[in-house]
Parts: structure tokens; C-alpha cells; sequence
């Protein structure tokens, strides 16, 4: 039944849904349903090719047609159908199984088939290959494109402002001058040290029945090398095996998978914040649609939304990441269900990041860097050549150079001709000293314009 996002429980699935399309097939339930099925007849599909297992296969190239489009053309009225053999059976998995029953009908070909659905499985089995393709797919095919995207937005952002000369604030206070291109290079390359990693999460599952041993395997066929036939099938998938579990796979890879994520929303965090104070700042203006409006009652205002948005959700998504990680390594003795409600939230979790992300991509597309407000916060800032100063006056052993500046410095203004003042009194060589007095603010910048660049 279609509900209104207008009376939508979540915001993903209301104020957002649109944002979060691309993540439906994958983690509804619709989705999960279609990775249980597709995992139960790959298994079945599995075990026919077993030469070890003579009373089911080797099957015809129309059943195999017959099992391939069970999978391939799996529709939402196949999952509704699959909806309404649960409600009687009151077990979501054994009804996938009732429901590949009915479509294989009845053959001369079907009967050893049916016999075979869901042969020495558990529950957990078809579902822990289903979460892992389910995690699996969201990565490759949305979120780490999505990532990309924004990483590449921002590096472009980066090399095309390599040069404009900015002040640094550390502790907020003023300090040695950077350029916009190199704090964004930055950003850059701690996203993709942060991609990589997710990138690099193995992805793991079981397929060894109802507590990790083999054991109705091996009491149905003794001679069948279990857990190379379970090796090889979960390989099959793109998944790697864990051979040691209990009925569960433990889970451990995801709390990985969640905290590669958290690590990277906690640096976009970090950086929609920093896009939120430069803005404030007035070194970005907003590019505003002409009906926009920013504030209802102060019609001058252009808020920076777009990147309030992003972290306000990526907390939202680091929340529920957290609580995965610390979750669902945790079961008691060999299985409890505890897990089971939790994952069925990584849809929720993974919307929130890609709204996030879609966010952020909105906010950088709308920033247009304003020069002369950059220009003029580094230009006046000529305390900050006190670093320059004292760092020549060391090479030339001039003693106690720092406490020198800082007396010349701390506390008060700092003007050009205070500083040159003070440098034509240096006992350094004419070449060093006309270096130091040709220094500006914007100048100052050692090789922040070619880490930029090369980013």
C-alpha cells in the first residue's frame, strides 16, 4: 500500500525520499526478499552441480532458465506474493522458500528440486549472504560514486583556487597564511584516504548451517567436502567466506563497514563546518535561486543550508553507525535475535549519509569565492610575518629572535611599517633582509599554491 511521504514515520521516507531512491531496491524490504531469493536458488543451483549429490542434478538448460528467472525477473508483486505466504507462515525466510515452491510448479525436473530449497540452512544463512550483497551493491553502486563525485567537485574547487592566498586562524586567532586551493586539497585527500579504506572492508559471510559446524551436511552426505562446497558458493556471490561462526556470522566485518563510515562523515562533518564559518566570514557567497528565501522575516538573508543540512544528518548517520559497530558483534552464545531489527535499519543509516552527501554537493555547486573579502583579511594581517621574521633572524644567530617578535607583536596592532621597521634593524645580509621587507601577507604562503595544484 502506497503511504504519503506527507505521512511518512522517517524523513528519509518523507522530506527526503526523493534523495534516497537509489538506495530502495537495495535495503527495503522489497530489496532484502529479492537477495533472499536470489541466495536460496544460487545454493539450490549449487548443490545440483555437485557431482556428489547424484539424487539432484545435474538439471536440464530449461530448468536452469526456469531458476535463473526466478531471480532475474523478481518483481514487488513477487514480494508482496512472498508478504502474504508470511503472514501465514509467520516466518519471513521459510516463506522466500514456499514462495520458489510455487514458482518452480510441478515437472518431472521439480520435485528434486523442491526437496533440495533450503537444504541443510539455517535461517541465518540465506540472511547474512543477503545483507552482505546488500551492503556490498550500496557501496559500489552509490555510495562510493557518490563520493567520488563530491571528492572530485572539491578537488576541482581546490586547483582552480590554488593560488588565492588566505588567512590561517588556528585556535582562531590569526595565523601563518594558507591558500583556499590547499585547505581544500586537504579535504581532498583525507576523503580519499577515507574512501579507500570503506573500499577496503572485506565483506564477509557464512554458509555453514545452524551452528557453524556442517552438521546436517555432513550426516546426509559424509563424503562431500563441506566446506570447500561452501567456500566456493559463497565466493560465487563476491563474498568472502568466514569459516569459523557460531549459527551467526558475528557480524565484525559490518561493525568495520560502519566505522569506515563514520570515519568519513566525521571528516565531511568537519568540513561543512569549516564551508559554514567561511561563509560567515564572507570569503564565500551563495549563488540563490530568484524566489529562494533565506529567512522569513529578514529577507537579506542567505543561509548556508545546504551544508546545516549535511551535518545535521551525517550525526544522524554516525549515530545509528555507532550503535551497529557496537551492537551486533555482540550475541549471545551461539545466536540471539537481537540483531535481526537492528540490521534491518542500514537503509536508514546509509539514507542519511547520501542525503548528506547530496547536500554538500548542492552547497559547494552554489559557493563562489570572494576574492576581495580573502584578500582583504590576509592583506592587513601583517603580525603574521612575525613567523618569518624570527625564523631568518634564527639562521643568522640573532639571539632570542622569538621573544624579539613577541615583544614587537603580542597584544598589539602590527603594521607594514612597524615590521619594516624592525627589519632594516636586523644584522642579516642585504639579500636576506630585502626578501624579508619585499614579504607581504599574501605571499607568505611556502608551498601551499603547489600542494594544491598537485592534489
Amino acid at each position: 500500500m502506497k503511504v504519503s511521504t506527507l505521512r511518512a514515520l522517517s524523513p528519509a521516507d518523507g522530506r527526503y525520499s526523493d534523495k534516497v531512491d537509489d538506495l530502495r531496491d537495495i535495503f527495503s524490504e522489497y530489496g532484502l526478499i529479492r537477495f533472499r531469493v536470489l541466495v536460496e536458488v544460487r545454493w539450490l543451483q549449487c548443490l545440483a552441480d555437485e557431482a556428489d549429490i547424484p539424487e539432484l542434478g545435474p538439471v536440464s538448460s530449461v530448468m536452469k532458465d526456469v531458476l535463473n528467472r526466478i531471480v532475474d525477473n523478481f518483481s514487488l508483486d513477487d514480494a508482496e506474493r512472498v508478504k502474504k505466504i508470511e503472514a501465514t507462515t509467520n516466518h519471513d525466510v521459510k516463506a522466500v522458500e514456499y514462495f520458489i515452491r510455487e514458482k518452480l510448479g510441478d515437472g518431472p525436473e521439480t520435485s528434486a528440486l523442491k526437496d533440495f530449497l533450503h537444504f541443510s540452512c539455517t535461517s541465518e544463512d540465506i540472511n547474512n549472504l543477503s545483507y552482505a550483497l546488500m551492503l556490498r551493491a550500496a557501496r559500489s553502486a552509490v555510495l562510493l560514486p557518490r563520493m567520488r563525485e563530491l571528492r572530485i567537485q572539491l578537488r576541482n574547487m581546490a586547483q582552480s583556487n590554488a593560488d588565492v592566498a588566505m588567512l590561517s586562524r588556528t585556535h582562531g586567532q590569526t595565523a601563518s597564511p594558507t591558500t583556499l586551493g590547499k585547505e581544500l586539497a586537504n579535504v581532498v585527500a583525507r576523503l580519499h584516504r577515507a574512501e579507500q579504506q570503506f573500499a577496503a572492508v572485506e565483506i564477509r559471510g557464512k554458509f555453514n548451517g545452524a551452528v557453524g559446524n556442517y552438521n546436517a551436511h555432513v550426516i546426509a552426505y559424509p563424503d562431500v567436502d563441506w566446506a570447500a562446497v561452501s567456500h566456493r558458493f559463497i565466493e560465487s556471490l563476491g563474498v568472502d567466506p568466514n569459516p569459523y561462526t557460531t549459527q551467526i556470522e558475528p557480524h565484525d566485518w559490518t561493525a568495520e563497514y560502519s566505522h569506515a563510515l563514520q570515519r568519513y562523515n566525521t571528516i565531511l562533518i568537519d568540513f561543512a563546518r569549516d564551508a559554514w564559518g567561511y561563509i560567515s566570514l564572507g570569503y564565500f557567497t551563495q549563488k540563490v535561486a530568484r524566489d529562494e528565501v533565506g529567512s522569513s522575516t529578514m529577507p537579506h538573508k542567505v543561509n548556508p543550508i545546504d551544508f546545516e543540512n549535511a551535518e545535521g544528518n551525517l550525526g544522524v548517520a554516525n549515530a545509528m553507525l555507532g550503535h551497529f559497530a557496537e551492537k551486533l558483534p555482540i550475541s549471545r552464545w551461539q545466536r540471539d535475535l537481537t540483531d535481526s531489527t537492528v540490521q534491518r535499519n542500514f537503509g536508514v543509516a546509509t539514507g542519511y549519509l547520501l542525503i548528506a552527501l547530496r547536500s554538500l554537493q548542492k552547497g559547494v555547486s552554489k559557493l563562489q569565492v570572494n576574492q576581495d573579502a580573502i584578500r582583504a583579511d590576509v592583506g592587513e594581517a601583517w603580525e603574521v610575518l612575525a613567523e618569518a621574521v624570527q625564523t631568518v633572524m634564527r639562521r643568522y644567530g640573532i639571539p632570542e629572535p622569538y621573544e624579539k617578535l613577541k615583544a614587537l607583536t603580542r597584544g598589539q596592532a602590527v603594521t607594514k611599517d612597524v615590521l619594516h621597521s624592525f627589519v632594516k634593524t636586523l644584522d642579516i645580509p642585504d639579500v636576506e633582509r630585502k626578501r624579508l621587507l619585499e614579504l607581504t601577507p599574501e605571499t607568505y604562503i611556502g608551498l601551499a599554491a603547489h600542494q594544491a595544484k598537485d592534489i
